[in-house]
């Protein structure tokens, strides 16, 4: 499969990894065990404190760098996660484990995060909120970098195809100028598109965990994240271009 890296003729619907060099998970969040998530919420239910100390420890930076994704300040996102902490507390006895514990509180946060959002008289955009992915709404790629269907010799092939960045993009993707372009086009995407690829790719979640967590189906996960990708892709290629 082509990557956002290798500058290939990839097709418009193949997704691929926007920075496979960069962004390994470097804090991929570990799966929870069912015996351990088991005991866990028996010792939080009969109200023991190193328990809860240890779920702090282990999600609260998470959740923290989730609910800024939503507010204003960082600030508004402490008190969102507080919020989140004392409804987790509040609401463990009704816990199902229908999904596991960490999804269960990250589906809390994200609700009070735009709740917070909402608070603050900001509009959500209807797909954030995990309503239905119209896949014929946006194209993933400009539709004038393909050639027309009519084309004599390649209809529908590359007119412009993306740029080869060079024998060794891992080493332009490592730079710290780059890191930080890719960290701003990642922060000008449209909401739900800005919360997958960022769980995907940067934080490490499995696809499910992220349609569970953010109430998305499994097709709705797919184009959000290929058009991430492909508008973050594309951000780089400006980006090299200007470097040239």
């Amino acid at each position: 499969m082509s990557t956002v890296l290798d500058g290939g003729m990839a097709s418009q619907s193949r997704p691929g990894n926007v920075y496979a060099a960069e962004v390994r998970p470097s804090n991929a969040i570990a799966h929870e065990p069912h015996d351990a998530s088991v005991r866990l919420v028996e010792a939080l239910r009969e109200g023991d404190e190193r328990a809860f100390a240890s779920l702090v420890q282990q999600h609260h930076a998470a959740m923290l760098n989730t609910a800024i994704r939503y507010v204003s300040s960082r600030a508004a996102a402490e008190e969102v996660v507080q919020e989140t902490w004392i409804a987790v507390l509040k609401g463990i006895g009704q816990f199902e484990a229908r999904s596991s514990l960490r999804t269960w509180i990250f589906r809390i946060l994200i609700n009070r995060a735009k709740t917070c959002w909402r608070r603050e008289g900001r509009s959500v955009p209807f797909s954030s909120m995990g309503g239905p992915v119209d896949d014929s709404a946006e194209p993933s790629v400009d539709p004038a970098r393909f050639l027309d269907a009519d084309h004599s010799t390649w209809p529908h092939h590359w007119r412009t195809p993306p740029r080869d960045w060079g024998e060794s993009p891992e080493e332009k993707l490592l730079s710290a100028e780059t890191q930080a372009y890719i960290r701003r086009a990642i922060d000008g995407l449209p909401h739900a598109q800005r919360d997958v690829i960022t769980m995907r790719d940067i934080e490490g979640w499995e696809p499910e965990a992220v349609c569970e967590t953010l109430s998305i189906s499994e097709a709705n996960q797919r184009v959000l994240l290929h058009r991430a990708r492909s508008k973050v892709r594309q951000a780089l290629e400006r980006y090299f271009e200007t470097k040239s």
